[in-house]
């Protein structure tokens, strides 16, 4: 009978890991926003820094000045080197953020290995803006 539980076990992890991304694959709000975080991060991780912040929500516009981001990004994203792989981890949603006006926003984790960090928690906050999701924050996390 134990022979049969670890096989049982070992079949039922093999499914969690087949059947988990299918379903976040299921979710098209999560989909979407992930979709709009990675080509936001593309741009970041070309290092196309003025580019990302352009690309960026209003909100995130707002908040910071293009040179304060441009400075920040030299200093804390450029050192880390190229990405090696991203995963996300998580993604959750509300209506609300702090210091912010109410909307849609989407939160997302993810796990990125750089060139020069082995392993790093990216942030990114999107917000709807129209019909499609915008970055209105990130950071990294080491």
């Amino acid at each position: 009978m134990t022979r049969f539980a670890g096989r049982r076990a070992a079949l039922a992890a093999i499914a969690a890991g087949v059947l988990a991304p299918l379903a976040r694959a299921q979710d098209p709000r999560s989909a979407a926003a992930q979709d709009a975080a990675r080509e936001w991060l593309a741009i970041v991780d070309r290092f196309d820094i003025e580019g990302s912040f352009e690309a960026a929500g209003a909100l995130f516009r707002e908040a910071l000045k293009a040179d304060g981001w441009v400075a920040a990004m030299r200093k804390v994203r450029q050192p880390l080197g190229a990405v090696v792989q991203r995963t996300a981890v998580r993604t959750t949603f509300s209506n609300e953020i702090a210091g912010r006006p109410a909307g849609e926003f989407a939160l997302i984790t993810f796990r990125t290995s750089f060139a020069n960090q082995s392993v790093a928690r990216e942030l990114v906050t999107l917000e709807v803006d129209g019909y499609r999701w915008r970055v209105v924050g990130y950071s990294i996390q080491r």
